[in-house]
């Protein structure tokens, strides 16, 4: 089992960004795929993009392409989701999941492990 930590949630305006992370306390960490997953109140869990092991393919909902980046630096057990031109509907509470099945990577049901979760509030 891996342990997930995220942070960098914060409250920020329409229009501006955030960095959000995630450590992996675990070291087999490089053989996992990675997903950044949102809820919002009242709403289902959807992903927002993932990345496989070695980077080398990424997958981004529709709705933050262009806005989102997700990167991971294997040798420090952390993925990152870089979210520029934050809008409203943004606003959310952000998982972090790790992935060591196989299947899709937007596949939520695929992921093994998950953080907590950190809050991302978008005022307009």
């Amino acid at each position: 089992q891996v342990q997930l930590v995220e942070s960098g949630g914060a409250l920020v305006q329409a229009g501006g960004s955030l960095t959000l992370s995630c450590a992996a306390s675990v070291r087999s960490f490089s053989t996992d795929d990675m997903g950044w997953f949102r809820q919002a109140p009242g709403q289902e869990r959807e992903v927002v993009a993932a990345i496989s092991t070695s980077g080398a393919l990424k997958y981004y909902a529709d709705s933050v392409k262009g806005r989102f980046t997700i990167s991971r630096d294997n040798a420090k057990n952390t993925v990152a989701l870089q979210m520029n031109s934050l809008k409203p509907e943004d606003t959310a509470v952000y998982y972090c999941a790790a992935k060591r099945r196989r299947g899709s990577l937007y596949d939520s049901l695929r992921y093994d492990d998950w953080g907590q979760g950190t809050q991302v509030t978008v005022s307009s």
